[in-house]
């Protein structure tokens, strides 16, 4: 199969955003403005943390287009309501502790709908490229002689701890944020990290796939010179309506995560942006709830600098 470049049809700026392919149609309603899918393709799409209004345009073309939709654990179903309604939709999902399929087959399958012409979108949650094992699909699609296009996603780690009222910079904390998988590819605890650069060289720390291995992880943290009284974040269930945001310490958190029964899929943030929590909750302003304080960095009343 011979790669060739996306078929992008693009009306001009000034004409505004072109109206959305009917999902019925396919691929030759897409003259007017959006990419089409052709067949033989696979589309990588993130579809963010879990609320579907947080998939992008782009995606939501892709489902409107797809004839085979391949799809990861945590995808909310009210995203696949947008797809094609002539698509084949086939789950795919991986969860640790359960029976799962082997990315080896997952990638087969999506080279095997290629060879029988399909337009496939390997729809997986946040964003492909983050902790989501879509460079390795692409890298053996694209080996294959698989045409592909990527479709970036909001990744749990940004858009997961906005939603729990956290922005993972603030200028007042951080100039750096460093993203880390709680495991390797093995399972285990990761061991290829260099704990003392990152505890001293990223004020705030985000962590996905780490409550399996958390008291590990906060330990190390601790004996690479990290506070143990540092505020931490745990939020479980990300954007979904029985998201959970736990608050504790460094020291306390794997004690807390249990004591609360805390479960997976979850991100965990470790830094004083936490503490912003207390003045930005908006979806518990949304019902109700008074802000907590409105000044939980202690700034006082500095005027901001340009």
């Amino acid at each position: 199969m011979t790669s060739r470049p996306p078929t992008d049809h693009r009306t001009d700026a000034h004409d505004g955003l072109p109206p959305m392919p009917n999902a019925s149609s396919g691929a030759a309603s897409n003259a007017q403005g959006w990419p089409v899918f052709e067949p033989g393709w696979v589309w990588l799409a993130g579809a963010g943390p879990g609320d579907p209004g947080l998939i992008t345009l782009h995606t939501l073309n892709a489902l409107k287009q797809a004839d085979v939709i391949v799809y990861d654990a945590l995808i909310d179903p009210r995203i696949l309501d947008w797809a094609n309604p002539d698509a084949s939709i086939e789950y795919a999902g991986k969860r640790g502790g359960k029976p799962s399929p082997k990315q080896r087959d997952i990638t087969l399958r999506l080279i095997e709908l290629t060879q029988q012409n399909k337009r496939v979108l390997r729809l997986k949650g946040g964003d492909p490229f983050v902790f989501g094992r879509g460079g390795e699909e692409a890298q053996v699609l694209i080996q294959a002689g698989v045409p592909i296009r990527i479709i970036p996603g909001i990744s749990a780690g940004i858009g997961g701890l906005a939603y729990a009222g956290i922005p993972v910079t603030h200028r007042d904390v951080n100039q750096a944020v460093t993203f880390l998988t709680g495991h390797d590819r093995t399972g285990a605890a990761p061991t290829a990290l260099n704990w003392k650069g990152i505890a001293e060289g990223s004020q705030v720390i985000v962590m996905y796939m780490a409550i399996k291995h958390l008291p590990e992880i906060c330990a190390n943290l601790i004996e690479a010179g990290r506070n143990p009284s540092e505020p931490v974040a745990v939020v479980s269930n990300a954007t979904w309506s029985k998201m959970d945001v736990l608050e504790t310490t460094l020291a306390n958190a794997p004690h807390d995560v249990m004591d609360q029964g805390i479960e997976p899929p979850a991100i965990i943030c470790v830094g004083d942006v936490v503490l912003m929590r207390q003045c930005l909750d908006w979806m518990g302003q949304m019902n109700g709830i008074a802000p907590r304080d409105l000044d939980p960095l202690k700034r006082g009343d500095n005027k901001d600098s340009a």
